[in-house]
């Protein structure tokens, strides 16, 4: 059955605006974060649903008010770490606190300062490339609840707290999929159909792990952190998704590219993070 949904709204939206040349513009060079939020949410300000705006620290980005839905945004820069994302608030999902979750991705080039600057002194650059994609894409869990927890008694005169404050690493679409890279694309769980603005160039499959961790601790002597993983009862289970493009757009085919390359470009994405 098709969900009633936003998602393929906001999509061509942003499709339009990308050709239209709408830029990103940003308040200073330095800005790692608000710019491209701020440019998708001027795309759903063009829209007639309204919508919570971003608060700190909340999750996702925007929060649908008709619909439960959300969009969660990540700006990209290119070439730079494009391949993974980091997320302190949540981990990635396509479910959270009632609502279907999509993941907002754009890329941008990383030497905006090349850039000319408009009239009131924004510096103005494009999107390069863009993938909208559910949740379910990224990640399927939903039982997990993604808590900050604590420590006490640290140090010579105990009296030093740690804080276990998780950051989660995960792969962006970019690193999933071939066929992404200069276009701009919509993947989704097969349950969405689209309507006859849409066509369809890939279809792709996330298949389950064979383990799953659930527990890990860190070795505060030796540096050293261990994990405890459970065989997957769900493991080789396929989860079915769909790539769109408007009938407007190019039709070249998006693949999914093979679990090993998707670990060799994180394990790389990883190293040269931590230079």
């Amino acid at each position: 059955m098709s969900k009633e949904t936003t998602c393929f709204d906001v999509f061509e939206k942003c499709v339009t605006a990308i050709q239209a040349a709408e830029l990103i513009e940003s308040e200073s060079d330095n800005d790692k974060e608000f710019h491209f939020q701020n440019w998708v949410e001027q795309r759903l300000k063009t829209l007639s649903f309204n919508f919570d705006p971003p608060k700190r620290h909340s999750y996702p980005d925007f929060r649908i008010v008709q619909f439960t839905e959300g969009y969660e945004v990540k700006g990209l820069k290119t070439p730079g770490r494009d391949k993974n994302f980091d997320s302190n608030s949540q981990a990635p999902s396509g479910f959270h606190n009632g609502r279907d979750v999509f993941y907002v991705f754009g890329r941008y080039p990383k030497k905006i300062t090349s850039y000319p600057k408009s009239e009131r002194g924004y510096r103005q650059y494009p999107v390069i490339d863009l993938v909208i994609c559910h949740g379910d894409f990224l990640s399927l869990d939903r039982d997990y609840v993604h808590e900050n927890k604590h420590i006490k008694g640290f140090g010579s005169y105990g009296d030093i707290m740690i804080r276990d404050r998780k950051m989660y690493v995960a792969p962006t679409p970019f690193a999933l999929t071939e066929g992404t890279t200069g276009l701009l694309t919509l993947i989704l769980p097969d349950s969405y159909v689209p309507d006859e603005r849409f066509q369809t160039v890939g279809h792709l499959a996330r298949k389950e792990a064979e383990e799953l961790v659930v527990s890990y601790s860190f070795d505060l002597q030796t540096n050293e952190i261990l994990t405890s993983r459970v065989k997957n009862p769900k493991a080789g289970t396929e989860h079915k998704f769909v790539a769109y493009r408007l009938k407007t757009q190019n039709n070249k085919p998006v693949k999914m590219i093979s679990q090993n390359q998707i670990f060799a470009e994180m394990e790389l994405a990883q190293r040269e993070a931590e230079k």
